[in-house]
């Protein structure tokens, strides 16, 4: 039995691209995980399925209603500001990129993130487990580690933005920025296009020096390759995310005899879907003004904050005593642009308590709370009220399912109750995204974050280790008790 566990997080690799690329010969090393693992091909991902929201739910095990990290971009209450995780360069821009930076590289991880869950990284280190992570969105554990000043562009950040400790898992690897130790290794501070060859050098370096017992390596680009050349193109980036996994087993003798000694666990956060054309960020909501990224409100003008996260968005009413009042014809102007699909809110009691979920699109209204006769896929019950196939989903057997937008009730849910989250969450049709701050999509490309199954699912591959038994489809949500599970962690 594998003593040693490797969890390989695949940005936005699709389970049909995966399959084919591994049919088609150019992916050795996954096609032999597949053939001696266990392969889930609908694990289905985080509302919205953006990346900062899926990485937060892979490493705590949780949904934002928990983890409090709500979109790509959006507005921070307390603050009274917006939160961009970096959407497109020219968005990051617009917000400031010192501010940008501050808040994917710290804040995320430092303020945003809830205390509680804990990380795996947390709950690994408090057991005494060796941690260790290559550039990831998520890294929080308990360790301390100081920016890195070796080399030009790693003194440059050092001495400008990048000038504060983080806490990390033992072994932390974030592009030039933070390195728990000298390696051959450099990422030219995480650009596209390199981080993948980055993790795969520390990685080797790792395996070579028995350095962890568990680590989370993290194979990004081949995102960006699908926002800008479209999903078919993963044919190529899987290929290559394929050669930094071999490159990173290569010490150990090869994949065979990794094997031997560690188990891995290979997923995605999403998948993606080609976009053929941009919902552009209004100005005006119901005679309403938009705060735009200075932050400026206009004197006298009831407000709105409008956070587009590729395939989803979120509109927050600024003025608490406003929020009832404005929230129905904002959900009416959103339904009416173009390509939106779907609206959903909470209702809420007198004393402003949750009380039930509301989710609308052309075709009807269906209002959902937990608790009730009827059951979704992995048991949970609720009470609904109005058309399901608002959502695509009907009831088979006593549950409530649906192909086309997969844990509609629980995925919504979640991004209802999330604290941080707007006032109306907003889903897009097939072929649709929002512009980003900086004008910015991906049309002639692929993206993701909606409810819908085609950037919904992903794929998921257990080889050395038994992932247990469980009713219903796999979620992302449901990786991080496995690890634990693995090192007997409670």
């Amino acid at each position: 039995m594998p003593s040693k566990l490797v969890l390989c997080v695949i940005d936005a690799m699709a389970p049909a691209m995966l399959e084919r690329t591994v049919a088609d010969g150019g992916a050795p090393v996954l096609g032999t995980l597949l053939e001696r693992g266990e392969y889930i091909g609908d694990c289905v991902s985080a509302f919205p399925s953006v990346t900062p929201v899926c990485a937060a739910s892979i490493v705590t095990g949780a949904g934002q209603e928990q983890h409090h990290i709500p979109g790509m971009n959006w507005y921070h209450r307390q603050e009274g500001r917006y939160v961009e995780y970096g959407s497109s360069f020219r968005s990051a821009q617009r917000f400031g990129i010192a501010r940008q930076l501050t808040d994917t590289v710290y804040n995320m991880n430092r303020a945003h993130l809830a205390s509680k869950p804990e990380t795996i990284f947390e709950r690994l280190d408090d057991a005494g487990v060796r941690t260790a992570g290559t550039t990831y969105l998520m890294y929080r554990g308990r360790y301390r580690h100081e920016p890195q000043r070796e080399g030009t562009l790693a003194k440059i950040a050092a001495s400008t933005l990048m000038r504060h400790p983080v806490m990390g898992p033992r072994e932390l690897f974030y592009a030039d920025v933070f390195a728990s130790r000298r390696t051959p290794c450099r990422s030219g501070l995480g650009m596209p296009g390199v981080r993948d060859r980055h993790s795969g050098c520390v990685g080797a370096h790792m395996v070579e020096h028995d350095l962890f017992d568990f680590m989370l390596f993290s194979l990004p680009d081949n995102d960006w390759v699908s926002h800008k050349y479209g999903p078919e193109a993963q044919i190529r980036s899987i290929a290559a995310a394929d050669q930094q996994l071999a490159r990173m087993m290569a010490p150990a003798g090869g994949v065979e005899r990794f094997l031997e000694d560690h188990a891995v666990i290979v997923m995605a956060d999403h998948s993606q879907a080609p976009m053929s054309a941009a919902i552009p960020l209004p100005a005006e909501l119901p005679g309403v003004h938009v705060l735009g990224p200075d932050a400026r409100a206009a004197e006298g003008r009831p407000l709105v904050a409008f956070c587009p996260s590729q395939r989803a968005a979120m509109v927050y009413v600024i003025d608490e005593e406003e929020r009832d009042a404005l929230r129905p014809a904002i959900v009416r102007e959103a339904l009416a642009m173009d390509g939106v699909e779907l609206a959903a809110w909470m209702e809420r009691d007198a004393g402003g308590a949750p009380r039930e979920g509301a989710i609308r699109s052309a075709a009807g209204e269906l209002r959902f709370a937990a608790g009730g006769e009827l059951l979704d896929a992995r048991g949970r019950s609720w009470s609904v009220e109005g058309d399901l196939g608002v959502v695509g989903a009907s009831v088979r057997d006593g549950l409530i399912l649906s192909e086309s937008h997969p844990d509609a009730l629980g995925r919504m849910m979640e991004a209802l109750s999330c604290p941080t989250s707007g006032d109306v969450l907003l889903s897009t049709m097939e072929g649709y995204e929002f512009s980003d701050w900086g004008g910015q999509a991906h049309v002639g490309g692929g993206s993701h974050g909606s409810l819908r199954a085609e950037d919904s699912l992903a794929p998921l591959i257990f080889c050395g280790l038994d992932a247990g038994s469980r009713q219903g489809p796999w979620s992302i949500k449901d990786v991080a008790p496995v690890i634990a599970d693995f090192f007997g962690v409670a």
